[in-house]
């Protein structure tokens, strides 16, 4: 019998996997990664702007002052995570598009690691929060593919948005795979950074109680300071005074502040304004006025922000772990220049050819940060921010590529308040992470072969100030703009979009004694200057930089007809969640025709489809026994309500969208199949129509028609069907330059 059924258990030795174990002393890990935040704007590199709680974390570690980026977020955010150059792992330019080259998918390659698959061998848990945009935006929908996600690159948990922006009190929010609906609102008190950082304390107290001693990566991205800039409105005011004096006086009073607190050279000089920026005084009292509350939503979408970091740091410190961790403090590029000379308090409108005149700013300036606001300042605020470096965020000037950075492990690190200089990378992050964790990047992962990493650790610049400079030169490109750092020098080349390559004029500049590019060497050292614009295209050779594609509109075109010009209708079923806008029917410039099928009994109300929210969109809803479609365009709207009650016995209800070759478009409300009412529409949908997605059955954001959110349909909703003529005419380069300000 023995012989039968083997040994007994007392007999037996069963056989454990070993758990991965992370090297003695690892640190806890936290990354918190600003969008669009300039080089002067923490308070500690100069800027007036209260962030007491990032300053009282640099006074614990370091300030970088020659960190620097790729120019624009999807492209830094792909080098921070994998520790190489962002062509080389697929991402050279936006997650929005493929253009079907090698450094040009969207998405991180197989073969570029990211910080979390290296760190997961060794034992580390990793969560991921906030922005994350480095996914194709066509692979976000509920379907995926989730390869390129947070859970498939790595992360363990994931509560966040996938796209460059979003409503920060009605965000496109995801929970690890799947979307969410916010769990309030902006009548309830509800803001994206207050339950960012909610969930972060979270998932760290829930980390503490099952496995305290286990290391942690918690990587945050908050949507600040992106546009739509949206903070408390009593916060935002309480800037006017700070900011009245205008850009010209506050670049000149960052740089004074800069220069005490050693974060850049006494000798450093400050640029002439960027080209298109009026001085201050030449602007009325009025449009200043307008100027001074733009710029007082993003210092108080900062401030809001560092209030609630402190929460979370302030958590660290009361459970015990803030000697064990390991902080980052940056930003993912310079400020952003898509504000335009005049701003907006809600781009929206003027994205899709609908003006907005000073007089409807000046008389909206009270609703500026607000719910049915989509705002962003004026270039010459995004200078300020950038202070003392010329350009702003898609350039490769300074303005664009040179942010702040702050580093502090107490345990691991003695540096206390201190500024170093050193040239650094985003590339160079992962490979300073290992190499102060003490670990080596692993050969495969999920049994892909990986390429080596392309970043150079700068972790002994962070205990030695004399630690030798970085070694390897390091390339930039965006948009055709391009640079190169070697040996303390830096060649660089702004490009007018649509010029030829050959055309474009270097600039040769010794950063090592001309902190903000002041000074041109270019005629004196022309040698040096062809050697290195040599190293320039020998590095873009190897990096899959080439070929160079300085085009905006023609490349999300592109996009939009390899990945939605083959679809034409849409069924959307009872039960169905929410759909990303990226996914949803494309409606712009173009006719339709939507209608759901339902089944009444009398006296219902609510929406039948809702895309968008207060600030762009359209809505097919019912009320007050009428079928109404809403148009909104920048808070414009238009409505067309039915002629008569629809009748208990209705059973398809729907819309008409007719396009012309001058503009206006026709919307058309049917009932079951029969003409109930029409309206022509000054504006429609050219570029765009909204940053938030689609929902049938209810209203799930910010309402885009006068009706309280979400306003649920009351009757039965069986399916909802879009269908898109093929007539659509797009303006690629409109389009693409409201794509960019998503970015």
């Amino acid at each position: 019998m023995a012989g039968r059924i083997g040994r007994t258990v007392a007999e037996s030795t069963p056989e454990w996997p070993e758990s991965p174990r992370p090297p003695k002393g690892a640190p806890n890990i936290l990354v918190v990664l600003f969008d669009d935040v300039g080089f002067s704007d923490f308070g500690c590199y100069g800027s007036p702007i209260r962030t007491p709680n990032i300053d009282r974390v640099a006074a614990q570690g370091v300030r970088m002052a020659g960190f620097h980026t790729t120019a624009m977020c999807s492209t830094t955010r792909a080098a921070l995570l994998t520790g190489r150059n962002h062509h080389s792992v697929g991402v050279g330019c936006l997650a929005n598009f493929d253009s079907g080259y090698p450094g040009y998918r969207g998405k991180i390659a197989k073969e570029a690691g990211t910080l979390p698959e290296m760190l997961r061998p060794h034992g580390y848990r990793n969560y991921m929060l906030g922005k994350w945009h480095v996914t194709p935006l066509t692979e976000t929908g509920p379907s995926g593919p989730f390869d390129g996600w947070p859970l498939g690159r790595g992360f363990d948990r994931f509560y966040g948005f996938m796209d460059a922006e979003t409503d920060q009190y009605s965000p496109e929010l995801v929970r690890d795979n799947t979307p969410i609906t916010p769990p309030g609102t902006f009548e309830t008190g509800y803001h994206l950074t207050e339950d960012l950082v909610d969930q972060s304390i979270r998932y760290l107290a829930d980390h503490m109680a099952d496995a305290p001693q286990t290391p942690w990566l918690l990587w945050l991205a908050p949507g600040a300071c992106h546009a739509p800039h949206q903070a408390p409105a009593d916060l935002i005011k309480s800037y006017d005074a700070v900011f009245e004096g205008g850009w010209d006086a506050e670049r000149e009073r960052r740089l004074a502040r800069q220069k005490a607190l050693g974060i850049v050279p006494r000798d450093t000089r400050l640029p002439e304004r960027n080209e298109g920026i009026r001085p201050w005084e030449s602007y009325s009292a009025d449009e200043r006025r307008v100027f001074t509350r733009l710029q007082s939503a993003f210092a108080a979408m900062l401030d809001h922000t560092d209030q609630h970091l402190g929460r979370l740091f302030d958590f660290l410190e009361q459970a015990g772990v803030r000697d064990d961790t390991l902080i980052l403090i940056l930003s993912d590029n310079g400020a952003s220049q898509e504000g335009g000379p005049l701003g907006f308090v809600n781009a929206m409108g003027p994205f899709n050819f609908r003006g907005e005149p000073m007089e409807e700013k000046l008389a909206r300036i009270d609703d500026i940060g607000g719910p049915d606001t989509h705002s962003n300042f004026p270039q010459g605020w995004a200078m300020a921010s950038n202070t003392p470096l010329r350009r702003y965020k898609q350039n490769t000037h300074g303005g664009g590529i040179r942010d702040p950075l702050v580093i502090s492990w107490p345990k691991g690190l003695p540096a206390r308040g201190e500024v170093r200089e050193r040239f650094a990378h985003a590339s160079d992050l992962v490979p300073t992470l290992l190499d102060l964790i003490g670990v080596q990047p692993p050969e495969q992962v999920a049994g892909v072969a990986q390429m080596p990493l392309e970043g150079e650790s700068f972790a002994a610049a962070l205990t030695d100030p004399a630690a030798p400079p970085r070694a390897k030169p390091q390339y930039f490109e965006m948009f055709g703009h391009r640079g190169l750092w070697k040996d303390g020098w830096k060649a660089v080349a702004f490009h007018p979009p649509g010029t030829p390559f050959d055309n474009d004029r270097w600039e040769l500049f010794h950063l090592d004694k001309d902190f903000s590019e002041t000074d041109d060497f270019a005629a004196r050292e022309p040698a040096k200057l062809q050697a290195m614009i040599d190293e320039w295209w020998a590095m873009a050779e190897a990096h899959q930089v080439l070929p160079l594609d300085d085009r905006f509109g023609p490349r999300f075109a592109e996009n939009s007809e390899r990945f939605r010009a083959s679809r034409s209708r849409f069924v959307f079923h009872a039960g169905m969640g929410h759909l990303p806008t990226d996914v949803a029917p494309d409606v712009r410039a173009r006719s339709y025709v939507i209608e759901a099928h339902v089944a009444l009994t009398g006296g219902e109300e609510g929406v039948l489809l809702a895309h968008g929210d207060a600030t762009s969109g359209y809505s097919l809803y019912l009320k007050d026994g009428r079928l109404h479609h809403t148009l909104n365009i920048g808070g414009q709207k238009t409505t067309v309500s039915s002629d008569r009650p629809v009748p208990p016995t209705a059973t398809r209800l729907g819309v008409s969208a007719r396009r012309s070759d001058e503009g206006p478009r026709t919307f058309t409300l049917t009932i079951d199949g029969q003409p109930a009412g029409s309206v022509t529409a000054t504006t429609g949908f050219v570029t765009l129509i909204s940053w938030s997605g689609l929902d049938i059955g209810l209203d799930r954001g910010s309402p885009v028609a006068d009706y309280p959110a979400p306003f649920s349909f009351t009757g039965v909703l069986k399916k909802v069907t879009v269908k898109l003529a093929d007539d659509q005419a797009l303006d690629g380069d409109a389009v693409g330059e409201a794509e960019m300000a998503r970015q």
